[in-house]
């Protein structure tokens, strides 16, 4: 009984071996390299070591997967003698037969076995390495390399018999793993290495825009459709040129029947050859030309490939029902990468500001991403909304009114925890004035704690902010 309680021991030893082996698998695969790399810039010794480990990826894998493969082995050996004998002892004292108390002592031990190696041996910690990939590659490091000063020349000898074998099979092993960075990787290094001046702060905001161009959709960047002027077959060039001086803008939708009926764009520049006299009696059909439609959905690749053919630089947004969303040009596409242009003819309006009291006076109109990058904060985004407005009026479930505030819970990506993850902060957004029924202008307030708890019972004064803000410069 008491070689069973020791084997016991042993295969209790072998599933908290599996785990590590697991959680090196795992965490070295999904943690982030970049904050490795800075930490271990800093001095760090513990991200010192994971970024040595990290350079030799496919040879730690290697280890992590022969470590996995002898516990497991000598687990389904170690079982029957430990868990199936002290089972059998529990069971001898019934009125079993020994023929079935033995039966149901190895099954027994079988399934025990099997459930304690699959839930703490492989899946608890695959979860967890998941979940904290940075955070576990740190607690693994020393442990990982002590094994492998060990048994390295085994994991070695193992690499070249599989890289013979692949050999033979008529293809070229691959001594590492693909080292890619992910686009969220590449910014966040980029992003360091603008704020540790490796890269003009320019430049960098310059890079990572460009990192990011690929994921983000039409819905994202057009004009959505309250904000497009369109006009009608029957508009004149006459009233054509008026709209032009207006409103700012050189290409104008055409619609049929309505807005969600489009039937042509139409730019002044091909009307200016009308003679003055005969600019009221023209009309824009004359003019216009035939629609590029695409869906909302439309990553901004291939639509900027699109836009970039001659005779486009426009084209209409329509929605999941094919009705009108919104208008998006070439130009567009390009202040997604290199930020606001604005040439003689745009109507200047600030997007945002700062208030004496740290607030950020902002448009409504501002998408989240947007205002995270001013603020310095991580705003989610809205569940079906685009911009801080429509962020507002999911949280209120309701028409905003001015003074109407809200709480969210963001994100401060220049604070990390224990476990190197941005730790939480909020904000409370504070209505200012309506366009119509759009939230036009809004004050934003960042906090470390939550204010419906540190406040609680004090009133709010962040709308008479609004008198004392101040324009700094640099507002797209």
């Amino acid at each position: 009984m008491t070689s069973a309680w020791f084997l016991l021991g042993i295969l209790i030893l072998l599933i908290a071996a599996n785990a590590l082996f697991v959680a090196v698998e795992f965490s070295y695969i999904t943690v982030d390299r970049s904050r490795v790399q800075k930490a271990a810039a800093e001095g760090d010794p513990t991200a010192q070591q994971v970024e040595r480990g990290l350079g030799k990826l496919s040879e730690q894998l290697s280890g992590a997967q022969l470590g996995i493969t002898a516990c497991s082995l000598i687990t389904g050996y170690v079982a029957e003698p430990s868990v199936g004998q002290l089972l059998a002892a529990a069971l001898n004292a019934t009125a079993l037969p020994a023929s079935v108390s033995m039966a149901v002592s190895v099954s027994g031990a079988f399934i025990i076995a099997t459930f304690a190696q699959m839930a703490f041996g492989e899946l608890v910690p695959k979860s967890w390495a998941i979940a904290e990939p940075n955070r576990v590659a740190r607690l693994v490091a020393y442990p990982q390399a002590w094994y492998m000063r060990l048994f390295g020349w085994l994991v070695r000898f193992f690499d070249r018999a599989a890289e013979r074998v692949v050999r033979a099979l008529g293809m070229e092993p691959a001594s590492e793993l693909d080292q890619a960075r992910s686009p969220a990787e590449l910014t966040a290094l980029v992003q360091y290495s603008g704020e540790e001046g490796t890269l003009d702060k320019a430049t960098a905001e310059l890079v990572a825009r460009s990192i990011e161009f690929g994921d983000r959709t039409a819905a994202e960047v057009m004009v959505p459709r309250p904000r497009v002027n369109f006009v009608e077959r029957e508009t004149t060039v006459e009233e054509l040129i008026a709209l032009v001086i207006e409103s700012g803008h050189s290409r104008f939708p055409v619609q049929g029947d309505d807005v969600d009926d489009i039937v042509g764009i139409v730019h002044y520049k091909a009307t200016l050859g009308v003679p003055i006299q005969m600019r009221a009696q023209r009309r824009v059909e004359e003019f216009m030309v035939a629609p590029y439609v695409v869906a909302e959905t439309m990553t901004l690749d291939p639509l900027m490939r699109e836009l970039r053919e001659p005779g486009l630089q426009a084209a209409v947004v329509i929605d999941e029902y094919g009705g009108t969303a919104g208008l998006v040009t070439l130009e567009d596409l390009v202040e997604e990468i290199v930020g606001e242009i604005r040439d003689e003819h745009d109507q200047y309006v600030r997007r945002y500001r700062r208030t004496n009291d740290g607030g950020w006076m902002i448009s409504g109109l501002l998408r989240p991403d947007e205002a995270s990058a001013i603020i310095g904060l991580e705003i989610p985004e809205g569940e079906d909304t685009d911009t801080m407005a429509g962020l507002v009026v999911e949280q209120l479930d309701r028409i905003p009114e001015p003074g109407d505030q809200t709480v969210l819970e963001v994100k401060d990506p220049q604070r990390l925890n224990d476990k190197e993850r941005a730790v939480p902060a909020w904000i409370r957004l504070t209505v200012v004035s309506l366009d119509g029924h759009r939230v036009d202008r809004m004050i934003v307030h960042r906090f470390d704690e939550d204010p419906r708890v540190s406040e609680l019972g004090h009133g709010d004064s962040s709308v008479e902010s609004q008198n004392t803000a101040n324009d700094v410069e640099g507002g797209a």
